[in-house]
Parts: C-alpha cells; structure tokens; sequence
C-alpha cells in the first residue's frame, strides 16, 4: 500500500496550462504503475493517462492526446501530468492511482492505492 497526494489543481482559462503531482507520502512510488483519472460532475471516473514503472509505455484517453503529457522524475517518486491546451471539458477532480504492475491498464479497478484527487476547473 502506498498512500498518495495530488497538487498543482486550479481554475485557469481555456488553453492555459496546468502541471498535477502524484507524490507518495511516507513511501515511493518506484515499482509502480501510476494512472490519471478524472471524474467530472455527475460522470463516472475515466482514465486520463497512465506511465508504467520504468517510463516505458505510455496511454493516453484519445480526447487528451497531443496535450497531455505524463512523466516521472525525482527518481520515479513522483508522477507529473502536464496539461497544455486546457479546454472547459477538461474540468474535473484528478485523481492519481498506483499498482505495482509492468502494465498501463485503463480499468480504474485495476489499481489499489488512490488519491484524493484535485480540481481542475477550466473556464470558457
């Protein structure tokens, strides 16, 4: 079990940019698959992207492609989702979520451990 935070939430207008971090409290994320996933009001949670644990395989949802960026740094103990391009829709709480596992997988079932999630609130 690893216990997670999210940062870097907001409210910025359409086609700003945003950074989130995915940091594990008391712990590390090396040997972890670590996934976004947002959920917007009255929706249910879909996944955003996701990076395996040595940055190999990358996924990404089709509607974030080309804007979304995920890596790693600071020896793999924390997860960045850079969000360029910023759209109304894009507006909802990110949650970020690790499995140890050598896959990226899209099923939010999938993972364990779990964020309390930030907001992300883009205005038209």
């Amino acid at each position: 079990q690893v216990h997670l935070v999210e940062s870097g939430g907001g409210l910025v207008q359409a086609g700003d940019s945003l950074r989130l971090s995915c940091a594990a409290s008391g712990g590390t994320l090396g040997g972890y698959t670590v996934a976004w996933f947002r959920q917007a009001a009255g929706k249910q949670r879909s996944f955003v992207a996701g990076l395996n644990w040595n940055a190999m395989k990358r996924l990404y949802a089709d509607s974030v492609k080309g804007r979304f960026t995920i890596s790693r740094e600071n020896g793999g103990n924390t997860v960045y989702l850079q969000m360029n391009s910023l759209k109304p829709e894009d507006t909802a709480v990110y949650h970020c979520a690790a499995e140890r596992f050598s896959v990226v997988d899209m099923r939010e079932i999938s993972y364990r451990n779990w964020g309390q999630g930030t907001q992300v609130t883009v205005s038209s």
